[in-house]
């Protein structure tokens, strides 16, 4: 997300159509991003909440107080900063409206782009706005929590339940592909062999299909651990890995800054590759840096890619030897060997 958003969602106190929270106040920041700049005057305590790990990090070392999930209730105020995952979006409101005290406000902002009038339309239909402001090709809009507040959440929570895929995975709004088996992982999992062994790493596990899949389809498996960046993705992914011959460990890292402190015999990996709606094939070139290094020598790695990004230079300069495995009209597997 740019940082338009975020000065569109502060906008409202810089005009004074919002009073500013005071000393001594609570202020619950829900999808918090870094980059922002509170107004002169904005004197009240701020609680992020951010699970994503890379933004996390950048906030805890702005000095923030930030947790993944939320924490605490009573508060002053919240903010909520709105992004593309419409359901997400009415989850962190539904979280504000129980957490703020009776009365409190609650001030959502994001980009047009994004689909933030029609946000401002749906919540409008459930409690009277107090407001709204449109700056920084955005949009603010504001009201008081509801006197049936636990009616309006109710509703909005109704609105976009948890999902279960094939009877078995459980997902929820804003997770990658929640609403649908991912089209490249299960490429990825229908051409991996069927007789790794030793210890097995996922890298940008997800809610968990490719690992659990891994699981069940190579019994050989001595250790089994999950990394992902999306925090609420990888507690899903506790829940969806079943029951396993290993033990299954999983790490909420940074792949691209936060090393990798053990060594696997094979690692597969369906990496992102965009920010917003920019493709950045870097990423997934950082990630299989990331990956040989945590390699034991001879270790394996598949990964899926769609067809069109330039992986094979960067397999060639980490990995002794490289190949494409399968494809389809979209995506590439790629196997590479230490």
């Amino acid at each position: 997300m740019s940082a338009e958003p975020l000065k569109t969602l502060f906008h409202p106190f810089e005009a004074e159509a919002v009073t500013l929270p005071h000393k001594g106040e609570r202020v619950l920041f829900l999808g918090a991003e870094p980059g922002f700049h509170l107004p002169e005057g904005f004197d009240a305590a701020l609680h992020l909440v951010q699970g994503f790990r890379p933004h996390f990090r950048a906030l805890q070392r702005s000095g923030f107080t930030v947790t993944p999930r939320l924490e605490g209730e009573g508060f002053d105020v919240a903010l909520v900063l709105a992004g593309r995952h419409r359901g997400r979006n009415e989850l962190r409101i539904a979280e504000a409206i129980e957490c703020v005290r009776p009365g409190g406000s609650i001030i959502v902002a994001g980009a047009k782009d994004d689909g933030i009038a029609s946000l401002r339309k749906r919540i409008g239909e459930l409690v009277p706005l107090d407001g709204q402001l449109p700056k920084h090709h955005g949009i603010a809009f504001w009201f008081r929590r509801p006197a049936d507040a636990a009616v309006v959440a109710a509703a909005l929570r109704a609105a976009n339940p948890t999902l279960l895929l094939e009877t078995r995975f459980r997902t929820a709004p804003g997770m990658f592909s929640f609403d649908k088996i991912d089209t490249g992982s299960k490429l990825l999992v229908d051409n991996l062999p069927t007789d790794l062994r030793g210890s097995v790493a996922d890298f940008c596990a997800g809610w968990g299909y490719v690992a659990a899949e891994v699981a069940a389809r190579s019994p050989g498996i001595s250790a089994l651990e999950l990394y992902e960046a999306e925090f609420d993705a990888l507690e899903a992914a506790k829940g969806n890995i079943g029951n396993t011959a290993a033990e299954p460990n999983f790490f909420w890292i940074d792949l691209l800054s936060e090393p990798v402190e053990r060594r696997y015999d094979a690692i597969v990996m369906n990496p992102p590759f965009h920010r917003s709606r920019a493709t950045e094939p870097e990423i997934g070139a950082g990630m299989i840096r990331a990956a040989a290094k945590a390699l034991k020598p001879g270790g394996r790695l598949f990964m899926v890619a769609n067809r069109q990004l330039p992986y094979e230079p960067v397999l060639a300069a980490a990995f002794s030897n490289h190949a494409e495995i399968a494809r389809d009209g979209m995506f590439k597997v790629l196997a590479a060997r230490r």
